[in-house]
């Protein structure tokens, strides 16, 4: 693990932090090209980067903050003004809200930049998993399989009493203070949105009828969040063993459906072919 990219004094750059700018940067990235393979001006992404990106952390410090309400009332503004505390599906619902309300509010065609944002999200997704992964953050349930890793200095540690206390079953006979080998759920995470990208990328070179491609990747993350979570080192599971991400899984899989289906009479939107990259190559 490296939870510091390096330190000057007082000041110090996590490398969760570092991950989160480079996923940014890399989302918008992505989304400039999409936006010119479908017409449109690729600087559009970067005015948008700076609202996506205040959503996107304070939907994602908010939905954590709502999940440990306890703790806020221990201590509300050490929970709030903590670095620590993100959790990704309010981070998905900050920073498309933000994005819905600057297109909308700049009169853009709402299903085909949506479109344009698929590919980003799942590039960007995989990108700050391996922030989670370098800090020892949002790791997996107790194995002993050959993948197992141990985050002796994680957030938190992967030690018995902790897992203990998110419901885990360890055996009796292991300390509270021995340090377990985990599921590496965020290296698993980072290679299904790699995958998710692929076929996204692949996808966008075809002619889809606006807001079918965003529903495509709605459904995409909604599965493979909602299976990765059966071995996520998680003490939120309320209804049938299942975890609040399972259940915001779920609902995310009804609104691809509403999706498809509402978008089923639009018209296909022209692609123009290649993206920038490869232009390059051609020219």
């Amino acid at each position: 693990m490296y939870p510091t990219v390096f330190r000057i004094g007082d000041f110090s750059v996590s490398s969760f932090g570092l991950m989160i700018f480079l996923s940014f940067v890399v989302g918008a990235w992505v989304l400039a090209g999409q936006l010119k393979r479908r017409g449109m001006n690729p600087e559009l992404a970067w005015d948008l980067l700076v609202w996506i990106a205040i959503g996107g952390i304070a939907g994602a410090k908010a939905y954590y903050l709502a999940l440990h309400l306890q703790d806020v009332v221990a201590d509300p503004i050490g929970s709030v003004l903590s670095r620590g505390g993100f959790v990704w599906y309010g981070g998905l619902i900050g920073g498309v809200a933000a994005y819905y309300w600057q297109v909308r509010r700049r009169g853009l065609p709402l299903g085909i930049m949506f479109d344009a944002t698929a590919p980003a999200l799942a590039i960007a997704y995989a990108i700050g998993r391996v922030g989670c992964f370098l800090v020892g953050d949002d790791y997996g349930l107790p194995t002993d399989s050959w993948v197992g890793i141990a985050f002796p200095e994680g957030a938190p540690p992967s030690t018995a009493g902790y897992l203990r206390s998110i419901g885990a079953e360890i055996p009796a006979s292991i300390p509270d203070s021995q340090v377990m080998t985990v599921h590496p759920t965020q290296l698993y995470e980072v290679g299904a949105a790699l995958i998710m990208f692929a076929i996204l990328w692949k996808l966008a070179a075809r002619k889809w009828n606006p807001g079918r491609l965003f529903g495509v990747y709605l459904a995409l993350y909604g599965v493979e969040r909602f299976l990765i979570e059966f071995v996520r080192a998680k003490s939120d599971r309320f209804l049938l063993g299942l975890s609040t991400s399972q259940m915001a899984s779920l609902l995310l899989l009804v609104v691809a459906a509403v999706l498809w289906i509402r978008s089923a009479d639009r018209p296909a939107a022209a692609v123009r072919g290649p993206l920038p990259a490869r232009e390059g190559r051609g020219s």
